[in-house]
């Protein structure tokens, strides 16, 4: 693993991220603005839920999709 190589969001991991989650909280950001988090594929789903549940997430896409569409 590179410095460059991204890491898990996720408190404590340091596996290589395999998702973007992309999520707003609507009470500070404006609608179309995407923050994200990175996640490897154990963390996912515990992220995603984690941003679910409170309204926020938008988008899990692959981080390498993502990466394409940003380029």
């Amino acid at each position: 693993m590179s410095d460059e190589t991204p890491i898990c969001s996720a408190k404590g991991c340091r596996a290589e991220a395999v998702w973007v989650l992309a999520w707003n909280n609507p009470k500070i950001h404006t609608p179309e603005r995407r923050k994200t988090w990175l996640a490897c594929e154990e963390h996912r789903e515990h992220l995603s839920q984690f941003l679910g549940v409170r309204g926020f997430l938008k988008d899990v896409v692959l981080l390498k999709e993502w990466e394409e569409n940003s380029a």
